[in-house]
């Protein structure tokens, strides 16, 4: 929707224009808007001999792997998720074998390359998968960084402190840009796609679903959060009423971070958890641990997909330790590899045409335990560093449990023989499968149950949460997954069995009144999100009786 207001009765004075859309991450930004630059790629020159041809693909290949690799170092959360996916596919050798077939058949390196990831990109948006769908993004940007790489054109550069204008954004480009004093307007996009979710980690302002319109490069102009709107060349009145809400913004969030060194405490004087999930050990240095009462998942998927290869028992065991040490003596619950599904692993995870629903989690673990017993090792030897807590994801049956648990015990004595100290952790399961969820019970041999939100909505309603489509029904308070987190809740009260919540349900300021009200009163939640939690969960007062509705 679009709608132009005269900004004075002066006809030289350009109007405002008001484009509405969606706020894909909150916030304000002011300055001249940056016009995506659609430069067409080089013509690529064919080299002498369809030999020389496919050398040069490899070397481009490696260029952009490089760049990624770069880009991987300085990643967190969601960002290295996406990132460790390109440079797995930079990685994939079938690609190169493909295109090299088609350039020994006649076709240059750039358009073997195109049509071999064009086919993977077609087969990733028609899937019925929303997780293979939400990669074809991942997939396009690995093909073009390549093809930028081999015809030697220039990559795309956006000015510090711009409004950036486009129809849609590659990650990689989103990551390599300084966006301090800007913010992004997408014409396209969705506020569950990848670069929405990057916008939030990072806090970088952002509105999608903008629409086609006209406007000129360099205009000046503001993202309205507030108002879900880009305004181009705003009138003085907005202008102003543009800086009061601004400044509003700018209160409510310095008192959102002086919350994050406080315990949280309900109104009514309920005592809750906060902890932190990290996806890198080196998160936590610019983390206080007095802010946090532990770690309540840290992810191990960094160690895997590796240029390098699959990580041995040490560089596990160290990367383990420093987040132990760092803890003080506070929780620290690791999750064994979730490879599969979203997350593939070069060397352990399976092609599957239905990977959600297939060899994942546990189950590749245990179906790997040559991998997993050095990773069980470390975790055993790490554990002596401080309370270690380790999670199973994706248990569906019992048996899983007590299979994983027997293969803890087996190197514990192994270990204990060869004179090597450790201790066995507390071992519990990820909550994300309605098996679970339904019947907790079960599972009566798990020392703590941790409730994954994400996963646990797409499977109970089926509706995947990072298609935007469905984001109206994929609800962390839809009555249904509410449900099974109070069930899981009461099981724990009842047993004596700590219940948490990592997922992205335990950061939205509207359901987590809800996930109090039903029993949870531990909830771990990304570094960023630690102040805005504990703000929520002071405002919330569990003594007046309501029921989530």
């Amino acid at each position: 929707m679009t709608r132009c207001m005269k900004r004075s009765t002066n006809a030289l004075m350009p109007s405002q224009l008001d484009i509405k859309g969606q706020v894909a991450s909150e916030g304000f930004a002011d300055g001249p808007l940056w016009l995506a630059k659609n430069h067409p790629v080089p013509n690529y020159r064919r080299q002498d001999t369809w030999q020389a041809d496919a050398l040069a693909l490899t070397n481009a290949i490696a260029i952009a792997g490089a760049q990624t690799a770069e880009l991987v170092g300085n990643a967190h959360d969601d960002a290295f998720d996406i990132l460790e996916f390109q440079l797995a596919r930079l990685e994939d050798a079938s690609f190169v074998e493909a295109a090299n077939e088609l350039i020994e058949a006649g076709l240059g390196a750039d358009m073997a390359w195109r049509e071999v990831l064009n086919s993977e990109i077609s087969s990733h948006e028609t899937s019925d998968d929303a997780h293979f769908r939400a990669h074809a993004v991942d997939l396009r940007d690995v093909r073009d960084r390549v093809l930028v790489a081999l015809t030697g054109a220039a990559a795309e550069t956006i000015a510090k402190g711009v409004i950036y204008l486009a129809d849609d954004i590659l990650p990689s480009l989103f990551l390599s840009h300084d966006w301090r004093g800007g913010g992004l307007a997408l014409r396209a996009g969705s506020v569950t796609s990848h670069v929405a979710m990057l916008a939030r980690q990072q806090g970088i302002p952002a509105l999608v679903g903008l629409g086609d319109f006209a406007c000129s490069d360099t205009s000046s102009a503001l993202l309205y959060g507030g108002r879900e709107m880009l305004i181009i060349s705003p009138s003085d009145q907005t202008r102003k009423q543009f800086d009061l809400a601004r400044k509003d913004f700018g209160a409510a969030q310095r008192r959102v971070q002086d919350f994050s060194g406080r315990a949280a405490v309900t109104r009514d004087g309920t005592a809750v958890r906060v902890l932190v999930n990290i996806t890198d050990p080196s998160e936590v240095d610019a983390l206080p641990i007095d802010h946090v009462d532990g770690v309540g998942l840290m992810r191990t998927e960094f160690l895997f997909g590796h240029a390098s290869g699959l990580p041995g028992e040490e560089i596990q065991y160290l990367a383990y330790k420093k987040v132990l040490n760092w803890a003080a003596g506070k929780p620290v619950t690791i999750r064994t590899v979730d490879a599969g599904g979203d997350k593939p692993i070069k060397g352990f995870s399976e092609d599957e045409t239905n990977a959600l629903l297939g060899m994942r989690g546990i189950r590749l673990a245990l179906k790997n335990q040559n991998i997993f017993r050095l990773q069980i090792r470390a975790l055993l030897r790490a554990a002596v560093h401080g309370p270690l807590k380790v999670m199973l994801p994706m248990v569906a049956v019992p048996q899983e449990l007590e299979e994983a648990v027997r293969l803890f015990e087996a190197e514990a004595s192994s270990l204990a023989q060869d004179g090597i100290a450790c201790r066995m952790p507390e071992i519990g399961i990820m909550v994300e499968i309605p098996s679970v969820a339904i019947l907790p019970h079960r599972f009566s041999q798990a020392s703590f149950l941790s409730i994954g939100s994400n996963d646990l909505i797409q499977y109970v309603l089926a509706a995947a949460r990072d298609n935007g489509q469905l984001a109206c029904l994929a609800r962390a308070d839809d009555p249904a997954v509410l449900a099974l987190i109070a069930n899981v809740a009461k099981y724990g009260a009842e047993h004596g069995v700590d219940v948490s919540l990592c997922g992205d349900a335990g950061s939205d300021v509207a359901v987590i009144p809800k996930l109090l009200r039903v029993g949870i009163t531990i909830l771990s939640v990304a570094p960023a999100r630690i102040g805005l939690v504990k703000a929520s969960i002071s405002e919330t007062d569990l003594s007046d009786g309501n029921e989530p509705s």
